[in-house]
């Protein structure tokens, strides 16, 4: 019984899932983008840019703090995590957010930026990549960040407060507070 009752669960879970993400285009369908202010947290002082690509869910977190801004031709998603970006932080031209991402208060991602909490399996050499299992591990971006242009950070790395990530770094481990990181992968080179 309880194994037709979870049978069920999974096959309606998949049919919302299907209802409310596009299959292919893989982003939320138009209807449900239509409902976004309605599932969304966005303070009245913030701007999201409307060429913007906001594939936000209303089943995980969105929020956007007072002041804040999300430039032109940025990707938002939060299907995978919530995405909490603080007061007077700036989400930069053509910048990449994958949840779940936390990014505090001002907090500047310059152009070109890639923040993403979710990595692809690739572990089963006997199954396509898209068929592999999913990881998310959190990104925390504290206060008072600058990420150069054309970064990636990849998932679970913490960013310490007034700490600098400079263009083009990768960073795939934890940068401390008060840093300047450089270089592929990022590492500090001096305290600020």
């Amino acid at each position: 019984m309880q194994i037709t009752a979870k049978l069920k669960h999974g096959k309606l879970k998949k049919l919302l899932l299907w209802l409310m993400i596009h299959p292919v285009e893989t982003r939320p369908r138009l209807w449900l983008r239509l409902f976004r202010p309605l599932y969304t947290q966005c303070a009245w002082s913030s701007v999201i840019h409307h060429s913007a690509r906001m594939d936000v869910v209303p089943f995980q977190t969105f929020s956007l703090g007072k002041k804040s801004v999300v430039e032109s031709y940025a990707c938002v998603n939060n299907a995978v995590g919530a995405v909490r970006i603080g007061d007077h932080s700036r989400v930069g031209l053509h910048n990449t957010i994958i949840g779940p991402v936390r990014i505090g208060d001002h907090v500047n991602l310059a152009q070109g930026v890639v923040v993403s909490g979710l990595n692809h399996g690739f572990s089963d050499p006997e199954k396509r990549f898209d068929e592999q299992q999913v990881t998310t591990a959190e990104v925390v971006i504290e206060d008072d960040v600058w990420i150069g242009a054309n970064c990636v950070l990849t998932p679970g790395v913490h960013i310490g407060s007034h700490s600098i990530v400079g263009a083009g770094s990768v960073v795939t481990h934890d940068i401390p507070p008060h840093s300047l990181a450089l270089g592929v992968p990022a590492k500090v080179v001096r305290e600020i």
